[in-house]
């Protein structure tokens, strides 16, 4: 399988590295994504919308030689539902961590704080306790310092879709700081964050309870996990 590894805000490809290995030593061909705006602090993060990084993935999927696994992590579950739905007949299962699909017309978010069109690696103290479960002080020092500014347009700009056969596309969830059981409740009760989820053929959501950037600090169980949802 043809794995494309999309990074979650702030990070770069670098940041799966310690996934890779495994995936590719169990037989699978790895591409790991730095998106547009993400290519150093230094990089022009100005213009660039979410449409950008699915173009950006659509592109190495258009590139691939057969049918290919999208793996998102965080604002990249956005990125990858984007491409899904541009290439529902070529992506064979769409996986998301500890993150999931962004509806038609949503954004990723629009609360974070933001500096001359970028936003900056926040404090730690805008996230939940959940997600900083893993990181010590040395994991929270290796974090900041490989964080690069987002572009804001990633994160404020609309999700745009239009292919229903989206929701065809087999997709695993691994839920890293929610509960799965949490996940499916909101499912059950049509939250608009599981809306997409919901409309889903063949869905299925694993808990990894490892924190949010399991990639980091749980990358052997989450290589795991990965290989385990391409079966």
């Amino acid at each position: 399988m043809h794995i494309v590894l999309v990074p979650g805000f702030w990070l770069d490809a670098s940041s799966w590295d310690a996934v890779v290995p495994g995936l590719r030593g169990a037989g699978h061909t790895v591409e790991a994504l730095t998106l547009p705006g993400l290519e150093s602090r230094d990089a022009d993060r100005s213009g660039i919308g979410l449409r950008d990084h699915v173009d950006a993935v659509v592109a190495r999927v258009d590139a691939a030689p057969g049918p290919v696994a999208l793996v998102g992590h965080s604002g990249g579950g956005a990125v990858i539902s984007g491409a899904a739905d541009a290439r529902p007949d070529r992506v064979e299962r769409a996986i998301y961590v500890d993150t999931g699909p962004l509806a038609d017309g949503a954004i990723i978010s629009d609360e974070w704080e933001s500096e001359g069109g970028e936003i900056p690696f926040p404090d730690w103290s805008a996230f939940d306790a959940s997600e900083l479960v893993g990181l010590d002080e040395a994991g929270r020092e290796h974090l900041r310092a490989i964080a690069i500014p987002e572009p804001l347009g990633v994160s404020t700009e609309p999700q745009r879709l239009g292919d229903e056969r989206r929701f065809s596309v087999p997709t695993t969830i691994i839920a890293c700081s929610i509960p799965a059981a949490t996940l499916r409740e909101l499912i059950d009760a049509g939250h608009p964050f599981m809306a997409e989820v919901g409309r889903m053929h063949d869905v299925e959501i694993v808990e990894l309870a490892t924190g949010h950037w399991p990639q980091l600090t749980r990358p052997r169980e989450l290589t795991a996990e990965i290989l385990a949802a391409l079966g």
